[in-house]
């Protein structure tokens, strides 16, 4: 609640929700009715305000199971009389997008509380979609809504709910009325289908539970959860891009996982004082040219993160917290790449081993002899050799086609086994196709 910016009750209670379903086998459900623990809050996603209605603590149903080709239903009960925290919106989402969004930042924030994980295909979150539609023009809701249940995925978060307004706009289109149903989706027909009829709120004969006493909470209290609330995304995200000179899109992907955005910052931090300490510093030439800053060296760290270490956290479905390359080790092996002492191919090499072994970036260097060739003699020599055996390209690139520079650049790597420092290899390419 504190974290959505909502109003938090300090006297709450829970109630009784009377009705008859299968999947509530003593008839009632403990929930909380006039006095939830949470109202007034909101939650921006995409700049766009949604406002929360409120959260409340109720317990769990069962699951029903509909086998396909029998006609019973199967009910499981492992998770009925189990806590839940419901949060519903105020009726601002618009598309299934948005709805998508929303889930999405919710299941971010929750992870960043370390409440829940919040992981939809196991269950740990639900979204059930209440979709009613209104005429261009008017203001007001028809009334009539649909709920769709069955929902266990980001993606069919948005494919449910965009189904449903196309349904309920062909049904509004034809001069029908919307029947207020609970409706299921089918992810493999991808559409919803009717499941039982909708009850009203005054159907559910709310009362006080009376086995358990009323909530009261003082003042003092809520401000000591306040102080205990951790760095939520949203100010990630502000501090990210000011301490760090990082781009937006950047940001948003190392503060979408709390585990990569931890990594990252200790990532930096050990690069700050490698550099401060003057372990890191260019030679020959950097990944950038010239001297390596602490801009430059954090947005390299940034870079290998997002592009070539979550690729192999994605190959081996992993997280983060499991590799075995610790910060340190990964801030060396950026800090041998920005300084120059590795190319970026070489680079991607040592990366491949330290996730296989964990190894450390400079022993795997010696080993495999990676070390980046800026001995500006050899390197002459060198170029002059590919300038012998490539005379055409070399008048190709003087007649002006600089696509010729390329490939003589690309055999200089070849004949060092892709070690020759590629900037320095170039300017002296330059220096002798001018001679």
């Amino acid at each position: 609640g504190l974290a959505l910016g909502c109003e938090l009750q300090l006297e709450s209670k829970f109630d009784r929700k009377n009705y008859f379903y299968p999947d509530l086998p003593k008839g009632y459900q403990i929930s909380q009715y006039d006095q939830p623990l949470c109202e007034k809050g909101r939650l921006k996603i995409n700049g766009k305000e949604v406002g929360i209605t409120r959260i409340h603590l109720e317990e769990d149903t069962g699951k029903l199971i509909h086998p396909k080709g029998v006609e019973y239903t199967l009910v499981d009960f492992n998770r009925a009389g189990v806590p839940l925290m419901e949060l519903v919106t105020e009726p601002d989402i618009e598309t299934g997008e948005e709805a998508r969004l929303f889930c999405q930042k919710l299941q971010q924030i929750c992870r960043y509380l370390e409440i829940s994980d919040a992981d939809m295909e196991k269950g740990m979150m639900r979204c059930e979609a209440n979709i009613s539609l209104y005429k261009e023009g008017e203001e007001k809701l028809s009334g009539t809504k649909v709920e769709v249940k069955n929902i266990n995925s980001f993606k069919f978060v948005e494919k449910a709910i965009a189904f449903e307004i196309e349904r309920q706009t062909a049904v509004l289109g034809r001069g029908e009325k919307v029947t207020q149903e609970t409706r299921g989706w089918d992810a493999n027909r991808g559409e919803t289908v009717s499941q039982r009829m909708k009850e009203s709120a005054h159907d559910y004969r709310y009362f006080p539970e009376p086995d358990i006493p009323p909530l009261k909470f003082t003042k003092e209290y809520v401000e000591e959860l306040r102080i205990k609330l951790p760095e939520l995304p949203s100010e990630k995200s502000k501090r990210f891009a000011k301490e760090y000179n990082l781009p937006e899109a950047d940001v948003e992907i190392l503060i979408a996982d709390k585990d990569l955005a931890e990594y990252f910052e200790q990532t930096a931090g050990e690069l700050k004082e490698k550099i401060a300490c003057k372990e890191i510093s260019a030679i020959g030439g950097s990944a950038y040219g010239g001297e390596v800053t602490e801009d430059k060296a954090v947005k390299l760290a940034a870079n290998y993160i997002i592009v070539e270490l979550r690729k192999y956290l994605a190959e081996n479905g992993s997280n983060i917290s499991e590799i075995k390359i610790t910060p340190e080790n990964y801030a060396e092996l950026i800090g041998l790449a920005a300084c120059g002492k590795i190319n970026s191919s070489a680079a991607q090499t040592v990366l491949a081993e330290m996730y296989a072994t964990g190894g450390d970036p400079s022993q795997i260097i010696e080993e495999k002899n990676l070390a980046q060739l800026d001995d500006a003699g050899e390197l002459e020599r060198i170029v002059e050799e590919v300038l012998a055996k490539n005379e055409k390209s070399a008048a190709d690139f003087r007649a002006g086609k600089d696509n010729a520079l390329k490939f003589l650049i690309g055999q200089v790597m070849a004949a060092t086994r892709g070690k020759a420092n590629p900037q320095m290899a170039e300017g002296i390419l330059q220096n002798k196709l001018k001679q």
